[in-house]
C-alpha cells in the first residue's frame, strides 16, 4: 500500500524543468501536476485543491525581474487565501526573497535546486498547509458553536420603557471597551446582556468566557482564573491556562461577582489594574487584553457601605452600569415572552403551535414571578410538554411558590434548610418579591436575604 501523500502543482514555462521535477517528485508525492501556462492557474485551482504550489517567478515575457511571479502569486492568493506557495527563480536574491515572503509566499527556492532540499521545502510547506486547514476548521467550528450558544440570546426581547433603556445603553457601550456592571435579580437575564454586549462589540469574533464567581472556592480561585504550571501544587500534573489568559482578545464575564470574599477581591483588583496575570508556580507575568463584564444579584452599593465589597474594585468594574428590571415591573412584556417561549418550545418538542387562553394569560399576569424571565421560560416549557390541548389553560401552569394562605405552613420535614427555604419563599410571595419588605418580615438585612435567595435559587 502506497504511503505517498501530498498534491503539488508546479508552474514553470520551461518544460525541461517541469519534467525533471516531476520525475523526481513523483517518487515521493501522491500527485504532481505540471503546467507551462500560468493563465491556466484559475482553472486548475477551481478543479483541484493543492497542498503546495511551486511557482516560477519569471516567464518568457519577463526574464529576470520576477514581476510576473508576484503577479501570479497575488492571483493565487485571491483565489485561495490559504494556499501555500513556494516561489522559484534562477535569479533570486535576498531582497526578492524578502518581498516574496511579505506578499504571501511561504518559501523561496533557487534554480538549480538540490533535490533533497526541494523535497524538504515541499514537506515543510505541506505541514504548514495542514496547519492552516486545521486552524480554519477550528475557527469555523468556534464560530458555529458561538452562534449556537448565542441562539437563545438572539431574541432578547422587551417593549417596556425600562428594557428599551437597557437596549439603548447596550448599543451605546458595546462598541467601546468600557467595563460594564450588570445588576438584577436572579433570572432577569444578566448573561443575556453580557452576551449581547460581546456580540455587538469589536471583539465579537473572539471568545466569550463566562465564570461563575459564586461557585469558585478560595483554593480554586487563582488556579481557575490565573492558571498554574505543572508541579505548582500536589494535583498540578500539567500546565493549565487560566480563564483570563483564555479570554485574552475577547470578553470575560464574571458572574455573581458580589459573592467574592474580600481577600480574593484584592487579588482580582491587582490583575485588573496591571492587566497582567501570573500562573501559580511561575514568576512570569503574562499580559492580558480583555473586555470585562461583571454581574451580581446582590445590593453591591450597600455591600460597599457595609465594607463587604471593596469600593476601589467597584469603581474598576462599573464604568457603565446596567440595571435589569424584575419581570413583575415589566408586565407588558409577559405576553411577548410567553409567545416567544411558546414558539421556541413548540418547535423544539415538535408540537403544534400552541397559544395561551385569555384565562391562562390572566394567571401569568397576576403572578409575581420571583424567578423572573427564567421562571416564565420554564413554566411555558413545562406547559408545552404536558398540555394535550392546543390552547394552554390556567391549570397547565404550575408555580413553585405556594398560592395558598400565607398564614398556614405545613412542613413535610424539619430540615432547617428546607424550612428556611419555604419561609423565605412565602415571605417573597407575600410581598410580591419586594426585597426590603420581605427582609424586614424575616428579620434579615437585604444583603443577607439576597445571599439566601442566591443559595436556594429563588
Amino acid at each position: 500500500m502506497s504511503t505517498k501523500v501530498g498534491k503539488v502543482l508546479f508552474i514553470d514555462d520551461d518544460i525541461d524543468v517541469l519534467q525533471a521535477a516531476k520525475l523526481f517528485l513523483k517518487q515521493h508525492l501522491e500527485r504532481i501536476d505540471t503546467e507551462t501556462n500560468p493563465e491556466m492557474i484559475s482553472t486548475l485551482l477551481k478543479n483541484e485543491s493543492y497542498d503546495v504550489i511551486l511557482l516560477d517567478m519569471n516567464f518568457t515575457r519577463d526574464v529576470s525581474s520576477g514581476y510576473e511571479g508576484f503577479l501570479w502569486l497575488e492571483k493565487i492568493l485571491d483565489i485561495d487565501p490559504s494556499a501555500v506557495v513556494v516561489l522559484i527563480t534562477a535569479y533570486g536574491d535576498v531582497e526578492m526573497a524578502v518581498r516574496a515572503i511579505k506578499e504571501g509566499a511561504v518559501d523561496f527556492v533557487l534554480k538549480p535546486w538540490e533535490n533533497q532540499k526541494l523535497l524538504a521545502t515541499i514537506f515543510a510547506a505541506m505541514r504548514l498547509r495542514q496547519s492552516r486547514i486545521e486552524a480554519a476548521s477550528l475557527r469555523s467550528k468556534q464560530k458555529t458553536l458561538s452562534a449556537d450558544l448565542d441562539q437563545p440570546f438572539s431574541d432578547f426581547i422587551g417593549v417596556c420603557p425600562a428594557m428599551q433603556k437597557v437596549f439603548d445603553t447596550i448599543s451605546k457601550v458595546a462598541k467601546t471597551d468600557a467595563n460594564v456592571l450588570i445588576l438584577g435579580e436572579n433570572g432577569t437575564g444578566k448573561e443575556l446582556v453580557a452576551r449581547e454586549l460581546h456580540r455587538q462589540s469589536k471583539r465579537a469574533n473572539e471568545v466569550f468566557i463566562s465564570v461563575d464567581m459564586g461557585a469558585l472556592t478560595e483554593t480554586l480561585f487563582e488556579s481557575e482564573l490565573f492558571g498554574h504550571v505543572k508541579g505548582a501544587f500536589t494535583d498540578a500534573k500539567e500546565d493549565r491556562t487560566g480563564r483570563f489568559e483564555i479570554a485574552s482578545g475577547g470578553s470575560l464575564f464574571l458572574d455573581e461577582i458580589g459573592n467574592l470574599p474580600l481577600p480574593l477581591q484584592a487579588k482580582l483588583l491587582t490583575v485588573l489594574q496591571n492587566r497582567k496575570i501570573t500562573r501559580i508556580g511561575s514568576n512570569k507575568a503574562i499580559d492580558i487584553d480583555i473586555r470585562l463584564i461583571c454581574a451580581t444579584n446582590l445590593p453591591i452599593l450597600e455591600m460597599v457601605s457595609n465594607r463587604e465589597f471593596r469600593q476601589d474594585l467597584l469603581y474598576r468594574i462599573n464604568t457603565v452600569e446596567i440595571s435589569l428590571p424584575p419581570l413583575r415591573e415589566r408586565q407588558e412584556d409577559i405576553p411577548l415572552l410567553a409567545d416567544h417561549f411558546l414558539a421556541m418550545y413548540s418547535k423544539k418538542y415538535n408540537r403544534p403551535n400552541k397559544r395561551v387562553s385569555a384565562a391562562g394569560m390572566k394567571k401569568l399576569l397576576k403572578y409575581h414571578w420571583p424567578g423572573n424571565v427564567r421562571e416564565i421560560q420554564h413554566s411555558i416549557e413545562r406547559a408545552v410538554i404536558l398540555s394535550d390541548s392546543q390552547v394552554i389553560q390556567p391549570g397547565d401552569f404550575y408555580f413553585n411558590t405556594p398560592e395558598s394562605s400565607e398564614d398556614s405552613m405545613i412542613f413535610d420535614n424539619y430540615n432547617l434548610e428546607d424550612v428556611e427555604k419555604m419561609v423565605i419563599r412565602k415571605a417573597m410571595s407575600k410581598y410580591g418579591g419586594n426585597i426590603s419588605q420581605a427582609a424586614r418580615e424575616l428579620g434579615l438585612t437585604r444583603t443577607s436575604l439576597y445571599r439566601r435567595l442566591g443559595k436556594y435559587g429563588l
